[in-house]
């Protein structure tokens, strides 16, 4: 009851987060944090791939992988190295890729 209290009463995104997963820096937020980035680059991937008009296994013959690397990168359940990032975007996709370390 007091979380539910917490939550109709918070002010921003950030709040919510706090409450549901702890401050910034904690275990919980942390995990939290790193698989909505999976989500986040598995959802511009899908999104991407789809408007390029090609199909899974299409992209990954062009960028010499299996068609099931592809499916799980898009469903976030692998972890995929940066040029392997680089690989699928810029020579599958034709897109840039630009990282920012904050």
């Amino acid at each position: 009851m007091i979380k539910k209290k917490l939550i109709l009463n918070s002010k921003n995104f950030d709040e919510l987060l706090d409450i549901e997963y702890g401050k910034t820096g904690t275990k919980k937020r942390e995990s939290f944090e790193k698989k909505a980035q999976y989500f986040i680059i598995s959802e511009i991937l899908r999104e991407t791939r789809k408007n390029a008009n090609l199909t899974q296994e299409e992209l990954a013959n062009k960028i010499g992988s299996k068609k099931s690397y592809i499916s799980r990168i898009e469903n976030g359940n692998c972890d995929i190295q940066i040029s392997t990032l680089y690989r699928i975007f810029e020579e599958g996709l034709g897109k840039k890729v630009k990282l920012t370390i904050s």
